[in-house]
């Protein structure tokens, strides 16, 4: 039973396995991210960076059609323009940094959607906003294959100073060579960078979802930082799979489902996580009227 419902369609469809592989890579590289943009308190900066890149994915897609690889040069191009204008935005106005990606990323995709529909179709528009995840060939999934290499790479050797600019600017300026904007830059560049990837498989408008969305659930479960990347990293693994497999018997979108799948996992954390606990919270609250009435 599990092998027919959770290994066969794999086995039989070489679109379902470049479609896992793809979700697999993006997983090992996103759910890290996700989990210091959860700990930075940026949460919503990685949805609105993901809407950023749609004019700059629109520009490649009117230039070279579609490209992956103009695509992704643009998306990545204009991602990283709305991170260094909102951050020179909130340097030097009263604005906070959320306030200024706001005002920039709604702009962004209402140019994005205005750029497509000047040469595009319907058809053209849904695929870039919502993506077509079982219609990715070889060269995309060699290319998110890549990305998500060169993100766990640079992860791996920069833990440290991500770690320290996360929680203690003032430690990291007196004891690294590295200073926190340049940190902070080079990690908003791997954010971007993911989502560009992640546009090919969920779409513009999705691809966040298997960032935060195992993030939010590791957090309700560990409670040491690299218990919550594994937990994180396994959870997106298991979203992706479990969400391509209902989807594919279901007759489903498969981007969305996975990133419902993520959302029920979502759910169940914060039920039953040790470190939320909500259901025994609201059993223990129950217990407590019903004998306050007694």
């Amino acid at each position: 039973m599990i092998y027919h419902v959770l290994i066969e369609p794999f086995v039989d469809y070489g679109f379902m396995r470049r479609a896992l592989v793809a979700c697999l890579a993006l997983s090992l590289s996103t759910a890290p991210l996700g989990i210091f943009l959860l700990l930075r308190r940026m949460s919503l900066v990685g949805d609105a960076l993901s809407h950023a890149i749609l004019p700059g994915v629109a520009v490649g897609y009117l230039l070279a059609g579609m490209s992956l690889v103009a695509m992704g040069i643009g998306g990545f191009v204009a991602g990283v323009l709305v991170a260094l204008i909102s951050g020179l935005v909130s340097a030097h106005t009263k604005l906070k940094e959320d306030a200024s990606f706001a005002g920039f990323y709604l702009g962004s995709l209402a140019l994005g959607v205005t750029l497509i529909s000047l040469r595009g179709s319907s058809v053209d528009l849904l695929h870039l906003l919502f993506g077509s995840i079982l219609a990715i060939d070889s060269p995309a999934t060699v290319f998110v294959g890549i990305i998500a290499s060169v993100t766990l790479l640079l992860l791996a050797l920069l833990y440290r100073g991500f770690v320290m600019e996360t929680f203690d600017r003032t430690f990291l300026r007196v004891n690294s060579r590295l200073t926190p904007h340049l940190l902070h830059g080079v990690f908003l560049a791997l954010l971007v960078l993911n989502l560009v990837a992640g546009f090919q498989i969920l779409g513009t408008l999705m691809s966040v979802g298997l960032m935060m969305l195992p993030a939010v659930s590791a957090r309700c479960w560990a409670k040491t930082l690299p218990g919550t990347m594994a937990i994180a990293v396994l959870c997106g693994l298991f979203c992706a799979w479990l969400g391509l497999a209902w989807s594919f018997y279901a007759a489903l979108p498969a981007g969305p489902a996975i990133v419902l799948t993520a959302s029920g996992a979502f759910f169940v954390s914060i039920l039953f996580g040790s470190r939320s606990g909500l259901a025994w919270s609201l059993y223990r609250g129950g217990l407590l009227i019903s004998k306050g009435v007694k």
